[in-house]
């Protein structure tokens, strides 16, 4: 608070005006947010107000903004006193974001084990590693290549009814069926892309949505191949290289448990599930940050900015929009072959436009580009419900508005990483 007396009157007047906008915004999305619990007594649910609570979140909001703003204005001055120089073009990158990677990674790696995991833990981390590998799935299509893509969650079903059928069909193993899920995806990712070439913005949105519905609607009305309404149940589960998870051995056949030597329990496939997602996701993070330095990937980049300068480089728009299209697919694919191994169901129900909602919402609340910060928005937006589950049929208010704060706070994601992957060095000066 020393730098108070530095600024002028009418400065600190629009920060204390902006603070308190700030807090009365926090106050009416908190009125139903914090405002107000479901109590369940025996005479049924009613509503419990703890309006405290929006007292404390509004006068949080007040000195957070006012903070912010007091921080801003002071490392305004700080800029303006500094003498001007030119940067170079080039930048050493922050090593943050990959430590924060790396801590990521370790604690995934042993969450199972840690003392307070049990099974419902596990279980959730499982499910919420599938959104953060549709996520970086759909990282390609919307951060990297600017292809604004309603219907991701068709790739989705693609793949999961590809497992489920291909299983069913001719006994394949999950490792079988996997990359010819991922190819089917990929195909149909394909197919979406040559009717969308010439559009942008909106009306390829729009399109994007209208193919999401088309599949859901003939995989609810195609019941011979399908399952129809009523899914397909019976799903094979997978196997660690051929040892089944089973509490008796069938003749001739070897568990997991009895090769190991261990006391059998349903934990184990439980771990082996996580871990085999957890392995798929880092794969797909590890090609996206691979790729992402080759030509393609600067192709993608150079899309996303501008396709008209894109096209007077030579660089050809049509295989660039397919590309990413189709890899983006495939990674969706691989995911629905998982979660279908996983669930041993699955039905039109699972696929629903909401899911494509919530995996581009957890892109761009991520920062498009940005793979860390998928992590983090898909550990926010799928563990947010789980918070507010004593709030019931209120989870889902919570939901919005804890994406209309960050949007607030954070316009552009969590981790906004829009920047070029290579930059070119900094030319010498010209001899006079």
């Amino acid at each position: 608070m020393a730098a108070l007396p530095a600024l002028p009157p009418s400065a600190l007047a629009a920060m204390l005006k902006d603070s308190l906008a700030a807090a009365v915004v926090a106050a009416l999305l908190a009125a139903p947010l914090l405002g107000l619990r479901l109590v369940d007594s025996a005479q049924g649910l009613s509503l419990a107000t703890r309006f405290p609570w929006i007292a404390y979140a509004a006068a949080a909001v007040f000195c957070g903004r006012l903070a912010l703003s007091l921080a801003g204005a002071s490392l305004g001055r700080r800029l303006k006193s500094r003498p001007q120089t030119t940067l170079p073009l080039t930048k050493k990158p922050s090593n943050t974001r990959k430590i924060i990677g790396w801590v990521l990674i370790v604690v995934a790696l042993v969450l199972p084990w840690l003392p307070f995991a049990d099974r419902n833990l596990v279980d959730k981390a499982t499910l919420l590693l599938i959104y953060v590998m549709l996520g970086w799935g759909l990282n390609i299509v919307v951060g990297l290549a600017g292809l604004l893509d309603l219907g991701y969650v068709a790739f989705y079903a693609v793949g999961a009814y590809s497992y489920a059928i291909l299983s069913q069909t001719f006994g394949l193993s999950f490792w079988i069926c996997l990359p010819f899920a991922g190819a089917a995806a990929a195909t149909f990712g394909m197919v979406l892309g040559f009717p969308v070439l010439r559009l942008r913005g909106d009306y390829l949105a729009i399109v994007t949505l209208g193919f999401g519905e088309i599949v859901r609607v003939i995989l609810l009305n195609w019941a011979d191949f399908t399952g129809g309404p009523g899914g397909i149940s019976g799903i094979a589960r997978p196997s660690f290289f051929g040892l089944p998870f089973k509490a008796a051995a069938g003749p001739g056949e070897t568990t997991f448990a009895d090769f190991f030597g261990l006391t059998f329990s349903p934990l184990h496939r439980i771990v082996f599930l996580y871990y085999l997602i957890l392995a798929l996701a880092l794969a797909t993070n590890l090609f996206t940050l691979r790729i992402r330095r080759l030509p393609i990937g600067r192709a993608w980049e150079a899309l996303r900015e501008d396709e008209t300068a894109c096209r007077s480089l030579g660089i050809n728009p049509t295989k660039t929009k397919l590309s990413a299209f189709a890899i983006g697919a495939m990674f969706a694919g691989f995911a629905g072959s998982f979660f279908a191994t996983r669930q041993g169901f699955i039905s039109p129900e699972s696929f629903s436009f909401i899911e494509s909602a919530i995996i581009l919402a957890i892109v761009v609340l991520g920062g498009m580009g940005s793979q860390i910060g998928v992590v983090l928005a898909a550990v926010l937006l799928c563990g947010l419900p789980e918070w507010f589950r004593d709030l019931q049929q209120y989870r889902m208010l919570a939901f919005g508005g804890a994406m209309v704060l960050i949007m607030l706070w954070r316009p552009r994601g969590l981790l906004a990483s829009r920047d070029p992957t290579i930059r070119l060095p900094a030319l010498p000066d010209a001899a006079p």
